[in-house]
């Protein structure tokens, strides 16, 4: 596998560091790759920046073993990150829903073309009678406005009432619809889906998840939409929280859903920063995009947020569909921290999950639904599960997200085609992000998963992190 303009030369400063490391002496009897996994701890140390004590960890199987982690800072105050330290993960855990909805068609319980509404009824409402799964999981059937709801931050804890909600809600159309194949359903996603999950196998979604998909994963006790109450004092929290006193379990002592402050603080990167930056596997690679795309003067050193806008394309963000999608009408944001958001079933938006329960949910899709002798997803719903269904613009997302039946393509940028394939890692990779730069992939043509999970004060659209871990993987697999 080559990289962009990845020819050697003074100005690519340090990027071959890590991958001369990984070449010596990188395949060992162990599953875990010792060499990778070293690489890949000296970049994560690296990409703390200044933001210590926050940190985070990640994991990377590959032909369904585990071949590398690597974990950096605090979770908690006296908690150091760990594989296994539970994390809020945001949207993330929509490709977690996703690979349960498609265990279920694996089940014959559910098919991509069938109207929703012959499942659950009730969701034929206001026009939505032709809806089908399909339409949803390639977020292409105007499901995307939570604005279309009448109901307030109160009200999005309280699972039956908004599976109601959502079952009676209108469809609607995107600001300058006819730009986009896509509008990304960021809140909405969640009920419909696990409405209807709930609908098909007669179970609460925490159950429909162990029962069909944590369980045969072997992680039952590390992935959840809704944390049980016991759990939610080991979940890794924002740096701003580790002062606050020890959660009260009891309904009249739990915190309320607003805190003081809810959207992270952007800030200028430090020198140092840059420097951390300019030292990147990817970095002269991004360095000649942004110039080849006059983003910046040749040999700038790049801020986070220019190299952010490599992935996204912030001058198309349309703030219409973006508040349409993401702000319910509410007076404040929710703090998806406290206790009882955490508790609370808002799948799109609060699944919950290690880094090493993501990254096992990913080889099992790596290995194309198989997992230790088991089927999960079978051959005729992992070709289906893995097409894109439409290449354009998203009307949310300033990107083409190639969006999948759940999954959006790997963003990658440096990764070309391999000597072998036709295809690029792009094409063949998929999964989903959070809101917080969280995120979990796999490509299946090299049987590699990869998921990364922090608690770094940032958002995807002002951070670098996941697609630094990315690039840095592709490169150094293939070595």
């Amino acid at each position: 596998m080559t990289n962009h303009n990845s020819s050697s030369s003074d100005q690519d400063g340090h990027k071959d560091d890590y991958k001369d490391d990984y070449k010596d002496d990188h395949k060992d009897s162990n599953s875990i790759n010792p060499k990778l996994q070293q690489c890949l701890q000296q970049l994560l140390a690296d990409l703390q920046l200044d933001d210590a004590p926050a940190g985070g960890s990640l994991v990377v199987y590959q032909a369904g073993k585990c071949i590398a982690r690597a974990s950096i800072g605090m979770a908690q105050a006296e908690l150091p990150w760990q594989p296994d330290t539970l994390s809020l993960n945001f949207s993330t855990g929509k490709g977690v829903l996703a690979t349960l909805v498609h265990v279920l068609v694996t089940q014959q319980l559910l098919d991509y073309d069938l109207p929703i509404a012959s499942y659950w009824p009730a969701f034929a409402a206001n026009g939505k009678a032709d809806i089908t799964l399909r339409g949803v999981m390639s977020h292409q059937a105007g499901l995307f406005a939570i604005t279309t709801i009448d109901a307030d931050n109160e009200t999005l804890v309280y699972w039956d009432k908004m599976v109601a909600k959502v079952a009676a809600m209108p469809t609607a159309q995107a600001h300058n619809s006819g730009s986009y194949v896509s509008a990304y359903s960021a809140l909405v996603y969640g009920w419909v889906l696990g409405g209807l999950i709930e609908q098909v196998t007669d179970m609460s979604l925490a159950s429909a998840l162990r029962h069909y998909l944590t369980e045969p994963l072997g992680i039952a006790d590390s992935c959840y939409f809704g944390v049980p109450i016991n759990k939610v004092q080991q979940l890794a929290k924002p740096v701003k929280n580790f002062s606050v006193k020890k959660i009260e379990t009891s309904e009249q002592d739990r915190p309320q859903l607003h805190g003081k402050r809810h959207k992270p603080v952007l800030k200028a990167d430090s020198a140092q920063t840059l420097d951390t930056y300019a030292k990147l596997p990817s970095y002269h690679c991004w360095q000649q995009l942004a110039t080849d795309q006059k983003l910046t003067p040749e040999n700038t050193r790049l801020s986070a947020t220019q190299i952010n806008r490599l992935y996204f394309d912030h001058s198309k963000l349309n703030l219409n569909n973006y508040k349409a999608a993401l702000i319910p009408t509410s007076k404040q944001p929710i703090d998806y921290y406290s206790a009882e958001a955490l508790q609370a079933v808002i799948p799109a938006v609060n699944g919950v999950a290690s880094a090493q329960a993501l990254a096992t949910i990913y080889a099992m899709l790596a290995n194309g639904g198989e997992w230790q002798g088991q089927t999960l997803i079978d051959t005729a719903t992992f070709a289906q599960l893995s097409t894109v269904q439409g290449s354009g613009m998203d009307a949310v997302m300033p990107t083409n997200m190639e969006w999948r039946l759940g999954y959006h393509r790997l963003l990658q940028l440096c990764a070309e085609r391999t000597q072998d394939e036709a295809t690029k890692v792009s094409d063949r990779g998929f999964g989903h992000m959070g809101y917080n730069g969280s995120v979990a992939w796999c490509d299946p043509a090299q049987q590699l998963s990869f998921a990364f999970v922090h608690n770094f004060d940032v958002t995807m659209l002002n951070d670098i992190r996941q697609f630094a871990l990315t690039e840095a993987l592709l490169a150094l697999i293939d070595v």
